[in-house]
């Protein structure tokens, strides 16, 4: 693996240790504006990742499928990391501090919607990304070495249709409650 791929796997990392971080400060040790400063380092993580990338490129790498995948790692961040953070501040107050109230299993057209914003926030992820990806070409300005990154531009297209179609047969065939 290159410096591109290890980053990618640092930063995932440190995503979720800041947001733990964030969490058990915040809740266990009752330091509300600790907690949240760790839970704003999120975007921290991803300048890191962008830098990364760009000093690679600049310093004449080819594009490979780790440059494009930071730029969907981007992009994903920018895009759910709030309600990721949501969604982990939530099962944590629940289960780890046994406070508010159970997350409830969506169903039916609640299911339905919610699957819709997330095609929606997928698809911001993928203009985050594509804009990414289309400054590398453009700064690159070499089409043997940036073949990958419209590559991974068709591709994540052709995911973001899929995920838009499953989002709508939730419309047409919902997401039926789970027997006890």
């Amino acid at each position: 693996m290159n410096l591109v791929a290890w980053t990618i796997v640092v930063c995932e990392i440190g995503f979720w240790v800041v947001i733990l971080l964030g969490l058990l400060i915040r809740y266990m040790f009752k330091r509300e504006k600790l907690g949240l400063f760790f839970l704003a380092l999120t975007p921290v993580i991803d300048l890191v990742l962008l830098i990364v990338t760009a000093v690679d490129l600049y310093n004449g790498a080819t594009a490979n499928r780790f440059h494009a995948l930071s730029a969907i790692y981007l992009g994903v961040s920018i895009a759910f990391g709030k309600s990721m953070i949501r969604w982990t501040d939530e099962r944590f107050l629940y289960y780890v501090k046994k406070q508010g109230t159970k997350p409830i299993r969506k169903t039916g057209m609640d299911y339905a919607y919610h699957s819709m914003k997330g095609s929606i926030l997928h698809l911001l992820a993928y203009a985050i990304g594509a804009i990414i990806i289309v400054a590398m070409i453009y700064f690159i300005d070499d089409t043997t070495r940036t073949k990958v990154l419209s590559g991974t531009l068709e591709l994540w297209l052709f995911i973001l249709g899929i995920d838009f179609a499953i989002s709508i047969s939730y419309f047409i065939w919902q997401r039926p409650k789970k027997e006890k």
